[in-house]
């Protein structure tokens, strides 16, 4: 028996507790630390790109209390996202992407998207009832009457001796009854039936064009909230890093043994205070706006993730084509002159007899002298206006003149839409230079950051700003790619 063995347990358990405190004491001073970075820097980058948009990372930690694990966010396209998108957190953010608000938005908007489909569906319904008018027209008629007195004339006849003899000679019965069944299938009015088809086509494909103006309209005021409010949440961190600045600065600055607040420092102070309820005021506008839009509780918290960066290649002449071709304004026109040629076409044929093939079957007791109990027929019945006062030929006068001024209604059209889009395009350029200039000016900014971790609250509020600025940039180049494919005609 070894009598050192006892003292030797007692040390090696005396060392197992400090290790195992030791790493307690780390692995708690590196939650704290990973908790003071998400507050109070701004996100990283993984790998600074020389063009470009810098991959920002946003780091959130979801707590499954159920399972009493920790889901962390995935990447994905460079981007860190969260591991639970859209779901309202332990602490009652709710994390939110750019996609899934133009979504929740569209969805919460309903009425117009329904305003939408419902002009679409009325557009529809009057072409096939216009359609309708090449099948013949089936009717019937039924009739029950009776008289209080009799009908028809009683005829007087002298006989050959001189004597007087009467005769009913009634034609219609007192009671009669009868029955019809008619059907009409025209035959000239088929030409004009099909030039009213080729209108109401025309005002349907009106109808479907401008039924997704309200969701493409819906999708840029979400963009320009989402981006406005990232841009405020940037300068709400750098309004709050140069009051600590200010602060500093005068710590530094002031002596025990002096007077008390200068109204220099006063006015720098409340300068500082000033810009941070301001920046405050603007987040929670900008965020009542947004739920607003999504339809959603004004006091729900929002985490915006920024967007994966925009990715665009489309080059002038294909903008242009596209734009005289698919551009809404250019195919209300294209088919309103289409509309004033059939209406042409429908005016010229006034000039024509009404031609109409007409056959039935009766059932009637009314004319009994006259007519059989029974019978069908089959007949054809034709009309024609002779002269009309030189009516129709002013009418075809006027549609000819609103055709030409059709034509060149489109011309006109296209000429502008094509104006709009080089102007646009160039807007579309310049916002790209700028917002890959603002890329290059965060990706150098975080790289130095990365390199002397200095916690000097001017180069954090320097950082939110130049932030805020490449936030700002990306929310102009992307309204003006989505003005360009407005004018293109693209979803």
């Amino acid at each position: 028996m070894n009598p050192c063995g006892q003292p030797q347990q007692e040390a090696s358990r005396m060392w197992c507790r400090f290790a195992v405190l030791l790493v307690w004491v780390c692995f708690g001073w590196l939650g704290a630390s990973a908790q003071d970075v998400q507050e109070n820097t701004s996100p990283g980058i993984l790998s600074p790109l020389p063009i470009g948009p810098p991959q920002l990372v946003n780091y959130r930690f979801d707590v499954n209390f159920k399972t009493d694990s920790v889901e962390i966010g995935k990447f994905s396209s460079g981007v860190l996202q969260p591991g639970i998108a859209g779901a309202a957190g332990f602490d009652g953010v709710r994390v939110l992407t750019l996609e899934m608000a133009k979504a929740q938005a569209a969805a919460a908007n309903n009425p117009l998207v329904r305003l939408g489909e419902l002009s679409v569906e009325v557009a529809k319904q009057h072409r096939l009832g216009q359609q309708g008018l090449y099948f013949p027209n089936v009717g019937t008629q039924v009739e029950n009457l009776h008289f209080n007195k009799a009908t028809g004339q009683v005829v007087t006849i002298q006989g050959p001796l001189g004597m007087l003899h009467t005769v009913n000679a009634s034609i219609i019965n007192k009671n009669q009854t009868a029955f019809n069944l008619t059907a009409a299938q025209p035959v000239t009015p088929l030409f004009a039936i099909y030039q009213l088809v080729k209108i109401a086509r025309a005002d349907e494909n009106i109808a479907r064009v401008k039924a997704g103006l309200p969701i493409k309209e819906i999708a840029n005021r979400v963009e320009k909230n989402y981006f406005d409010l990232l841009v405020a949440e940037r300068e709400l961190t750098g309004s709050k890093a140069g009051a600590k600045a200010v602060q500093a600065k005068w710590l530094r600055a002031s002596n025990p043994g002096g007077p008390g607040i200068s109204a220099e420092e006063e006015m720098e102070t409340a300068a500082a205070e000033k810009s941070v309820l301001l920046a405050s005021s603007k987040v929670k506008e900008l965020t009542a706006s947004l739920d607003d839009l999504l339809g959603q509780p004004e006091e729900t918290k929002l985490e915006l993730v920024p967007p994966a960066p925009l990715v665009e290649d489309v080059s002038l002449a294909e903008a242009t084509a596209d734009a005289t071709t698919a551009n809404p304004e250019v195919v209300e026109a294209q088919q309103t002159a289409i509309k004033a040629h059939a209406g042409e076409k429908l005016s010229k044929m006034a000039y024509f007899p009404v031609v109409a093939i007409v056959g039935g079957y009766a059932n009637q007791n009314a004319l009994g002298v006259v007519l059989p109990r029974d019978f069908g027929y089959l007949g054809v019945v034709s009309t024609l206006t002779v002269f009309d006062g030189f009516k129709r030929e002013h009418g075809v006068k006027e549609i000819h003149a609103q055709a030409e001024m059709a034509d060149l209604a489109v011309e006109l059209t296209k000429a502008k839409v094509a104006a709009g889009v080089k102007s646009s395009y160039l807007e579309l350029d310049r916002s790209r230079q700028l917002y890959q200039l603002a890329c290059r000016m965060v990706s150098g900014a975080q790289i130095v950051d990365a390199s002397y971790r200095s916690d000097d609250p001017g180069l954090k509020a320097a950082s939110a700003q130049m932030e805020a600025d490449m936030f700002r940039a990306e929310r102009d180049y992307r309204l003006a790619y989505a003005k360009v494919k407005a004018l293109m005609g693209v979803e």
